[in-house]
C-alpha cells in the first residue's frame, strides 16, 4: 500500500453523555486499496468510519483526542462540507442518508453542491449507475425501493463524488449475490484507480480474499490482522440444526391467489402460500423482487390487491427493515417492556434482553446505540411476550455472528411454544440453521424450494 491518505495518531472520542470511549488511542495510516474493518458489533467501526469525514467529532460533538490528518486536511476542524468531496461514507442506515425522492436526483445531489456543469453531471451519473448495475432504477423513487437497492443507490452517489476516501458500513448487509458482487467490483476498481476504500463488515468471507489489508476494531482499539490468516479461520458461526419438532397441525397463516403491492401496483401475484405453528418459513430472492411487500401485506400493514389473507389470533410482530422506525421510547428495557405489557404476559423483560446480548445497554436510549446494537434492541422488542407470528425483515442486518447466534436461539424457543415464523433473508447461514421451507421470491411469484437450493 504506497502512501497515505488518512492518518490517524493517538485518537481518542467520547460520545455527548457516554461514561465510555468510544475510539481508544488509534493509530492508523489509510492509503490506496481495500482496507477491511472489522470486530463485534459497538466496539466502534462506525465512530471510526465517521472519524474520516469529520462526522465525528463535528457533528456528533463529544470529547476529542490526538489528530486526524485526510489529504493533509485536519479532519476534526475542516469543515465537513469541504471533506466531503474527500471522503465520501454510505451509512448503515442508508435510510437516513438521503436527501432527493428520486435515485437520479440523489446521485447527482453532491455534484450540484459542487457547481458541476450538467454535460459533466450527466455524465457522472451514469458512470456511478453502471458501477453498481443499477441503470434500470434511475428514475424509481427512493421510497419504493428495497433496502438493498438503496445501499446500491447511496453508495453509486458517493462515487459519483470520485473522493479519495469512500468509507462504507456494512454494504453488502442487505444485498442479493448480484448486488453484493456490483458493489465488491465497484470497490475494486476504486481502490485500483488509486482511491482508499475502507469497509466495515460482520460478513468477511467474500471480502476477504481481496483486502489488501484487515484491522480489527473491539472496544473502541484498533488492531492489525493478517487477511489470509483471518481468511483460512473464517466459518459460519451459526451452525445448522436438526428441523424442527413443533411444526404441526392446520395452517395457521395462509394467502390465497394474492396480487400485492404499494400504491395500487402489484409487486406480488398469485401468491398462494400457508404455514403451520412452529414453522420458520425463509423469504429467499433478488433485491427489489417483493419480499418486504410479502411481509408487510401478511402482517396486515397494506392491504392485498386481491385475493385472501388469514392471520391467527393473537399477536402478529413485524420487525421492519429500519429498526429506527420501530424504536422510539427512552430505553431499551421500556421498549421491551411495551410490548411484553401489550401481549398481556408476564415474562420479565430481562429475560430477552439477557437473550441478545442487551442487558448492560438496558437503560440507554436506543439512538445512541451502535447500528448492531439497535437491531438486536429492535428483535428484543420485536420478538418479546411470545407472538403468534412473527414476521422479520432482514433480522441480521448489522450484526456479528454472535448476536446472529442469538437469534437463532430465540426463533428456535419461540417456535418450540407454537410461534410461525417468516423471515426475509440474505442471509445463507440464517436460512441453514432455522427455515423448515424456503420460499424463492422472484418476478412476482413466490414459490417453494428445497432449502438446500435457496440461494441458488
Amino acid at each position: 500500500m504506497n502512501g497515505s491518505i488518512a492518518r490517524l495518531s493517538g485518537v481518542g472520542y467520547q460520545y455527548p453523555g457516554s461514561e465510555r470511549a468510544a475510539l481508544r488511542d488509534v493509530d492508523l495510516q489509510v492509503g490506496p486499496g481495500l482496507t477491511l474493518v472489522a470486530g463485534s458489533s459497538g466496539g466502534g467501526k462506525s465512530t471510526l468510519l465517521r472519524v474520516f469525514d469529520g462526522l465525528v467529532p463535528q457533528f456528533h460533538g463529544g470529547r476529542v483526542f490526538g489528530s486526524s490528518v485526510l489529504d493533509g486536511l485536519d479532519t476534526f476542524r475542516t469543515p465537513i462540507s469541504r471533506l466531503a468531496i474527500r471522503a465520501g461514507l454510505v451509512f448503515q442506515d442508508v435510510e437516513t442518508q438521503s436527501v432527493y425522492g428520486t435515485v437520479e436526483r440523489e446521485i447527482a445531489f453532491g455534484l450540484e453542491n459542487l457547481g458541476m456543469p450538467r454535460a459533466a453531471m450527466h455524465e457522472r451519473v451514469d458512470e456511478a449507475l453502471g458501477a453498481l448495475s443499477i441503470e434500470g432504477l434511475r428514475h424509481r423513487r427512493l421510497d419504493t425501493l428495497s433496502g438493498g437497492e438503496r445501499q446500491r443507490v447511496q453508495l453509486a452517489s458517493v462515487l459519483a463524488l470520485r473522493p479519495l476516501l469512500v468509507a462504507l458500513d456494512e454494504p453488502t448487509s442487505q444485498l442479493d449475490r448480484e448486488g453484493s458482487t456490483a458493489v465488491l467490483a465497484a470497490c475494486l476498481r476504486a481502490a485500483e484507480g488509486g482511491r482508499a476504500v475502507v469497509v466495515a463488515e460482520h460478513r468477511l468471507e467474500t471480502l476477504l480474499p481481496r483486502a489488501d489489508r484487515l484491522v480489527r476494531v473491539d472496544d473502541g482499539r484498533v488492531i492489525a490482522a493478517d487477511p489470509a490468516e483471518a481468511s483460512r479461520s473464517s466459518e459460519p458461526t451459526v451452525r445448522a440444526p436438526r428441523r424442527s419438532q413443533s411444526a404441526s397441525g392446520d395452517p395457521c397463516w395462509e394467502m390465497g391467489a394474492v396480487a400485492a403491492g404499494p400504491l395500487s401496483r402489484a409487486v406480488l401475484e398469485h401468491v398462494t402460500l400457508a404455514g403451520l405453528p412452529g414453522e420458520v418459513v425463509a423469504l429467499v430472492g433478488p433485491n427489489g423482487s417483493g419480499k418486504t411487500t410479502f411481509l408487510r401485506t401478511l402482517a396486515g400493514l397494506i392491504p392485498a390487491l386481491s385475493g385472501t389473507v388469514h392471520r391467527p389470533a393473537g399477536r402478529t410482530a413485524y420487525l421492519p427493515q429500519n429498526p429506527g422506525a420501530l424504536l422510539h421510547l427512552p430505553s431499551v428495557r421500556a421498549e421491551v417492556d411495551m410490548t411484553i405489557r401489550r401481549a398481556g404476559s408476564a415474562e420479565s423483560p430481562d429475560e430477552m434482553l439477557a437473550a441478545f446480548g442487551l442487558l448492560q445497554r438496558a437503560d440507554r436510549y436506543t439512538r445512541d446505540l451502535s447500528s448492531g446494537e439497535r437491531q438486536r434492541a429492535a428483535l428484543a422488542a420485536t420478538l418479546a411476550g411470545s407472538p403468534t407470528l412473527a414476521l422479520l425483515d432482514e433480522p441480521t442486518r448489522g450484526m456479528d455472528p454472535a448476536a446472529r447466534a442469538a437469534l437463532a436461539a430465540v426463533v428456535r424457543r419461540l417456535t418450540g411454544r407454537g410461534t410461525a415464523v417468516v423471515i426475509a433473508t440474505h442471509d445463507q447461514t440464517l436460512v441453514a440453521a432455522l427455515a423448515d421451507r424456503a420460499v424463492q421470491v422472484r418476478d412476482g411469484r413466490a414459490l417453494e424450494v428445497p432449502v438446500v437450493e435457496a440461494f441458488g
